[in-house]
């Protein structure tokens, strides 16, 4: 089991920068990458971006440049991804979902909404 924790969300002006962060706890030996999605109200869940364990990245085409994704690692018992967000748009609000990829489901987050005001 994962535990997956999301902070991080919040009210920010169209052009303004937000950081998500997303702890993960567990068996986080099974983790092979860590991830946020969105999803915006009456759509379907998003890809935003993705890093896997030995560092690649994947970002949705419309966040390249502005958005950047990292993971730390504390003592081999926690994982934290980041999702730095610059230059938002009020298109990208929603909830923001962190995901753990593991072999079988992956594990999700409570979500954590992100309102972007133009």
């Amino acid at each position: 089991q994962v535990q997956l924790v999301e902070s991080g969300g919040g009210l920010v002006q169209a052009g303004g920068s937000l950081r998500l962060s997303c702890t993960a706890s567990g068996n986080i030996a099974s983790i092979t990458a860590m991830g946020w999605y969105r999803q915006a109200p009456g759509k379907q869940r998003e890809l935003v971006a993705t890093r896997s364990n030995g560092g690649l990245k994947d970002y949705a085409e419309s966040v390249k440049g502005r958005f950047s994704i990292s993971t730390i690692s504390r003592n081999n018992a926690e994982t934290t991804v980041f999702l730095q967000m610059n230059s938002l748009k009020p298109e990208e609000a929603g909830v923001y979902y962190c995901t753990a990829i593991v072999p079988g489901p992956n594990y999700w987050g409570q979500g954590t909404q992100v309102t972007v005001s133009s």
